[in-house]
Formats: C-alpha cells, sequence, structure tokens
C-alpha cells in the first residue's frame, strides 16, 4: 500500500507555517522507517515510562506535555514511581527536564489547576524547568499527552511516548480493569476504583524527531502564558514563573528501525494573537480522517471517549451512504464522567443524536457498545482509536468531537500499515471478546454483536447461569426528555464541544 494514498499532503495539513512538513527533505509530510509499538492501558505504558527515564543520564533530554498531571501517582505501584519524584530525580541526575501543563481552569469547576501546579513545582526545585501553558482559546485546553527522550550519546534509546493517557490518577489500570487505587473523582456508576481503558503508542525511528518538532513549537511560542492579570500576581506571589530557557539545538533525527510510517496529526485552535506555527490554527486531526474515511470500504472500528458533533456524524454518515459494504463498530463509555444535573445530559442528547444520525445512514450496519469488567462495572472507555480497513489506524489525544478537531490543542499519530493496523484491531478485539483468536475484518461486526448479546442475556437473566465471555454489550443510552434536550442541546453546542474555526471557516463549513 502507498502512504500517500492514505495521508495528507502538506498541503493537505492547510498550515503552512509550521515546520512540521518544512523539515522533511523529501517533501513528505511523514516519516518513514519506524516502529511503533501499542501500549494498551496505563499500566503497561507507565512501566515502559519508567524504565525509559531511569535509563537517562547528564546531558540527555526529556520533554513532556499534559493535560492533567498528578505528582503523587505511583507509576508502578511501588511509592517511589511517582510521576513528580521520577521526572525530579531525572532532572536531579543531569538530565535537561522541561515541560508544558495546561494550566487549567479553577479546581472548583472539577478540573486540575492545583495538581498541574505542584507538578511543576517539585520539577522545579529539582532543576528542570516545568511551566503551566494558558496559551489557548477561551475556554479552552491544551489535551496533548506525549513525552520525548533524546540521549545525545545513545540515540538508539530515543523515544517518544503518543497518546491519550494524562500522568495522573485513574490511568494506571490493566486487562483485568479493576480500576487505579489512586482514583479521581468520577460517576458513581463506575464504583470506588474507576476500571480505565486507555491507550499510548511507543514511537522510535525518525518520527521521534516530529514529536519533538511539535513540543518545541510551542516551547518557543513568545506570547505570555497567560492573559490574565489575576494569574500573573498570583504566579509574582508563588515565585511561580520560570524563565522558559532556550532548548538545546535539536539533534538529527534518530535512525530508521522499523517498517512503519507515521504521520503526525494535530489541532490548534485559532486564538487571540494565534499560534506562530499556526496562525489560523490546524485542523489536521480533522482534515486526515475526513481523507481516511473518503476510502473506507469495509470496517471502521473506533474506541473514543466521546462521539459527538455534526462535523463527525456527517463524515461518518457520508461513507456510510458511500460504501454499501462499509460497516462502523463503536466502542464508548456506556456513562459520562461525571452524573451531575448539569453535566450528564448534555453528553448523552449530543450522543443520541449522532446515533440516530449514523442508524439512518447506515441500517444494520452500525453497532456501538460499552465496556464492563468481570465483576459487571463499567469501564470508562478514555482511548482515543480509529482502525479503518485494517490499513489506516490513528491513536491520540483526539476525540471524536468538534472541540477536538477545531478548538484543543490535540497530537495524533497515524500509521498507514496493514499489519499494523491490523494487529492493533484484534489486539482490541480480543480484549472485550474474551478471546486468544486473531479476528479477520470480515468476522469483526457480527463476532461482537453476538459476543454483546449474549452478555447482555445473561444479564437480563435469559441465559444460563455462568457469564459468558466477553466484556462488551449494547451501550447503555438513558432518555432524555423533550425538555431536557431544549436547553442540554445549546448548552453542548457552546460550552462542551465549541468550535475553534476562524469565522470565515465556520461559514464555509470547511476545516
Amino acid at each position: 500500500m502507498d502512504p500517500a494514498d492514505w495521508y495528507l499532503s502538506p498541503s493537505e495539513r492547510g498550515n503552512p507555517a509550521t515546520r512540521l512538513d518544512r523539515r522533511h527533505a523529501d517533501g513528505r509530510s511523514w516519516t518513514e522507517g519506524n516502529l511503533v509499538t501499542p501500549l494498551v492501558h496505563g499500566a503497561a505504558y507507565f512501566e515502559a515510562l519508567v524504565d525509559a527515564v531511569s535509563r537517562m543520564g547528564a546531558g540527555d533530554l526529556l520533554l513532556f506535555v499534559d493535560w492533567r498531571g498528578d505528582p503523587d501517582e505511583h507509576l508502578t505501584g511501588s511509592r517511589d514511581s511517582e510521576v513528580g519524584a521520577l521526572l525530579a530525580d531525572a532532572a536531579r541526575r543531569g538530565v535537561d527536564v522541561r515541560g508544558l501543563v495546561w494550566r487549567s481552569h479553577w479546581d472548583r469547576l472539577s478540573f486540575s489547576a492545583g495538581e498541574n501546579r505542584h507538578l511543576g513545582e517539585d520539577i522545579n526545585a529539582a532543576g528542570g524547568e516545568c511551566v503551566l501553558d494558558m496559551r489557548v482559546r477561551t475556554g479552552g485546553s491544551h489535551h496533548q499527552k506525549f513525552v520525548v527522550l533524546r540521549h545525545p550519546t545513545r540515540p538508539q534509546l530515543d523515544v517518544a511516548f503518543v497518546g491519550g493517557i494524562d500522568l495522573c490518577h485513574s490511568r494506571r489500570d490493566d486487562a483485568s480493569h479493576a480500576g487505579d487505587p489512586q482514583r479521581q473523582s468520577m460517576a458513581k456508576v463506575y464504583g470506588p476504583r474507576p476500571p480505565w481503558h486507555d491507550i499510548q503508542l511507543a514511537v522510535r525511528g525518525p518520527a521521534v524527531g516530529d514529536v519533538e518538532t511539535v513540543f518545541r513549537e510551542r516551547w518557543e511560542d513568545p506570547q505570555a502564558l497567560s492573559r490574565s492579570p489575576v494569574r500573573w500576581v498570583g504566579d509574582a506571589l508563588r515565585h511561580d514563573r520560570p524563565p522558559r530557557r532556550p532548548l538545546p539545538q535539536q539533534l538529527a533525527d534518530p535512525e530508521p528501525c522499523g517498517p512503519h510510517p507515521v504521520q503526525l496529526l494535530r489541532t490548534y485552535g485559532h486564538r487571540l494573537g494565534g499560534y506562530p506555527f499556526a496562525p489560523r490554527g490546524e485542523r489536521s486531526v480533522a482534515r486526515a480522517y475526513a481523507k481516511a474515511l473518503g476510502r473506507a470500504e469495509r470496517l471502521v472500528y473506533i474506541e473514543d471517549q466521546y462521539l459527538w458533533s455534526a462535523e463527525v456524524g456527517s463524515l461518518l454518515a457520508d461513507a456510510l451512504r458511500r460504501a454499501p459494504e462499509l460497516r462502523v463498530v463503536a466502542v464508548l463509555p456506556h456513562q459520562p464522567d461525571q452524573d451531575g444535573r448539569i453535566s450528564r445530559p448534555p453528553n448523552l442528547v449530543s450522543r443520541a443524536r449522532l446515533l440516530t444520525q449514523l442508524h439512518e445512514a447506515g441500517p444494520g450496519r452500525v453497532a456501538v457498545y460499552g465496556v464492563e469488567n468481570p465483576q459487571g462495572t463499567p469501564v470508562y472507555v478514555h482511548a482515543k482509536v480509529c482502525v479503518i480497513d485494517d490499513e489506516w489506524a490513528s491513536v491520540g489525544s483526539d476525540n471524536f468531537n468538534r472541540r477536538s478537531w477545531t478548538h484543543d490543542s490535540e497530537l495524533s499519530a497515524a500509521v498507514a500499515h496493514d499489519g499494523y493496523a491490523r494487529a492493533l484491531r484484534q489486539w482490541l478485539a480480543r480484549e472485550h471478546l474474551d478471546s486468544d483468536g486473531d479476528l479477520a475484518i470480515e468476522e469483526h461486526f457480527e463476532a461482537f454483536a453476538a459476543s454483546a448479546a449474549a452478555l447482555q442475556s445473561w444479564r437480563d437473566g435469559t441465559a444460563g447461569e455462568a457469564r459468558p465471555p466477553g466484556r462488551i454489550r449494547p451501550l447503555d443510552s438513558p432518555d432524555q426528555g423533550r425538555l431536557t434536550r431544549l436547553w442540554a442541546m445549546p448548552l453542548y453546542r457552546v460550552v462542551y464541544d465549541p468550535d475553534g474555526r476562524p469565522l470565515d471557516l465556520r461559514l464555509r463549513r470547511s476545516m
């Protein structure tokens, strides 16, 4: 297969200001010769991260970006594996540690301002430099989650971790889905230790240089880290204004080491003052999905925290109408992560509207499931995965909604390689079906449907006493009344799923 058939060209990315594509001498907007390893679940990612950081020494470079960071999160369960201690110890060994963490909204709004500040304090006290970054659209966030490790004298150890897993509470779970002992506050339906399904990628090879470039563009942005005078005063009183020292010169990209071509996809909203590297924002995540879904013929497999918005729905619906054999399988959370009177309905109303749109576009060819653990507790699906026709797969921080496609900062890695895409889909299917075998793409739709029906029948008491294998069942879709829909839908559009495009693109309905 030719990756050019799936990947965006530099012009299709729609952001000539970035050096992400210009840095490639061959004129491509992706790199060849990488080795990409999926790390399914936080426990696998955290173990790999601890091992890689522990081997770093003086003169090495560690760059990380996060939406939320809890300094006391135990990455491997042992007390000496806390996030803050791991990064601070690296800085004390002489590793050049730099971090960009979203400043966050107030904790009273269920965000993470305090946790993110404390993570930076630990690192800065040890000689690293971690800053709180609020250079986003009003109401937006830096949602990217990645780590880059560079070793000037040992380039064979260079690696970038890219995906949807934050360095924080509730993420350290595994395939047993017993949950992270260090939980974050969630809806009661998820229990005292919310089970969590997620994925990160370990990327080795030339693409590491691309991920590093994403960090450097943000680090070198000269705009003030916050536009709020109140925050300036608070930072000054806490002596919390690190200088943002220049980064060392970027090393040559690591040598090719595998078969995978990798393209990085991003979102940046159109913010006040503009990003120097994206003056009108960037929407290559959305553009890449439009191109890939335009080629879909057999199966679109999705795992996502959200499945919202007219833009997402129209692309999927168009693909279903164009390709009569195409099927869509989505794995989503049974319930939103918060169950407040105001926070819950917009999630459910927006999701229900989109699913109705898909079922109408492809009757009998769309199936949506939620996951539960062997004890029957719903698993919160935080993964952001899409596999199309076993040829193209994306894993990253972006969700299937307008916020992730136009408004907040996001980073994903797409791999157009049939062996990789097929193996990723099969890996995830084995877990959800409690199966040891590989599932052919032609079998996927029916196998998920049969497994989900069997588990639901058992739960309804219409099957035998023994719980059947498998962890998926039809998605819980609590009905929302007409009055609820009247207020929840406008709130969803304005607050939960805002539009970050320039006005002219909104009017043209273009990405």
